[in-house]
């Protein structure tokens, strides 16, 4: 196997300090609007996303098991369809599920006649570079013929730098329903710059959580081991470290809900007391009254008939949907025609 490297996408390794300046724009923004709300990308250091593997092992969190089981059972007839490509993985964590697709890719790859560069190569991505580093080295171990250019950055920094240079069929894949973490506007335009990272005939794999009962939906997100509330908690811990900040994770308490009108699940940490925090870094106070709230997650729970429109409405235009028996996730393979 060859890693040609692990790249940091993340201004291209500009001053640390600068870096993190510019990126706490958006908590500055974020803590000093009237509703108080964090982006969900800070969940995501080391210890969150291993959190969240965690998380993906509960009993109650039912998207993981149920997209694994739709990638067992199809990940060949993907594969088939898509012929061998470049794989590329937005947010692809400990890519637990992705060796259901890296099979099917490597039999497509052995059924070759001919001999085709990196016929068999994937491109993870992560802000995680703890995580992304540990799933690179155990993926070298199982797939000698595997081709791994990991990247340590966010989506958009990623799908900037991939961008359409590229010489072999592409589909990018984006798993776990983290869709649902855009509101409707964030979706459309991340969907945008996922088709301009594909070129004709190139393919999209997107996993979306579908609408269910309330019931499902909020014990998922509200945990009986409460490894979800640490999950949420160590947001505070994570933007402590990265801004110099002195949050009281005492201080505060998760909660997630169903929003039924708008089909989605709301995360919130509601402040316990009275009191202050500060991030040095980003020069901002904030102040916080008993039972106020930070908005830290949406998660949307989707219509499958409606994200078909929504996908060709950006150029992505769907070739094949695979569900669950119970109908509670769906796989949906797009193709810019």
């Amino acid at each position: 196997m060859t890693i040609k490297h692990l790249k940091i996408l993340h201004q291209h390794n500009a001053d640390i300090n600068q870096t993190f300046e510019k990126d706490g724009h958006d908590v500055v923004q974020g803590l000093t609007g009237t509703l108080k709300t964090l982006s969900p990308k800070y969940f995501y250091d080391d210890h969150g996303s291993e959190l969240f593997e965690q998380i993906c092992e509960l009993p109650e969190y039912y998207p993981t098991r149920t997209e694994a089981w739709i990638l067992n059972q199809y990940a060949d007839e993907i594969a088939a369809i898509t012929g061998s490509c470049e794989l590329v993985e937005l947010g692809s964590g400990s890519s637990t599920k992705t060796h259901y697709l890296l099979n099917a890719y490597q039999k497509v790859a052995n059924s070759l006649i001919t001999s085709i560069p990196d016929a068999f190569s994937y491109i993870p991505i992560d802000v995680s570079g703890g995580i992304l580093k540990t799933t690179v080295l155990h993926l070298q171990e199982k797939y000698p013929d595997l081709t791994i250019e990991g990247l340590i950055g966010t989506y958009d920094e990623a799908l900037l730098y991939l961008g359409k240079n590229h010489s072999r069929s592409r589909m990018i894949f984006f798993l776990g329903s983290s869709i649902g973490n855009f509101n409707a506007v964030e979706s459309n335009e991340f969907l945008n710059k996922v088709s301009h990272a594909l070129t004709q005939g190139d393919y999209f794999l997107l996993g979306i959580d579908l609408q269910k009962p309330k019931d499902i939906l909020e014990a998922a997100y509200n945990d009986s081991q409460e490894v979800t509330a640490a999950f949420n908690l160590n947001m505070l811990a994570h933007l402590n470290w990265r801004f110099q900040g002195n949050f009281d994770l005492n201080l505060f308490k998760h909660q997630a809900i169903y929003n039924e009108i708008d089909h989605q699940i709301e995360m919130y940490l509601h402040a316990q007391a009275d009191h202050q925090a500060s991030l040095d870094i980003l020069d901002l106070k904030v102040q916080f009254q008993s039972g106020e709230s930070i908005l830290t997650e949406i998660s949307r729970k989707f219509d499958l008939e409606k994200m078909q429109v929504q996908l060709r409405s950006q150029g992505l235009e769907t070739i094949k949907i695979w569900t669950d028996p119970q109908q509670w996730f769906g796989l949906v393979l797009c193709q810019v025609l």
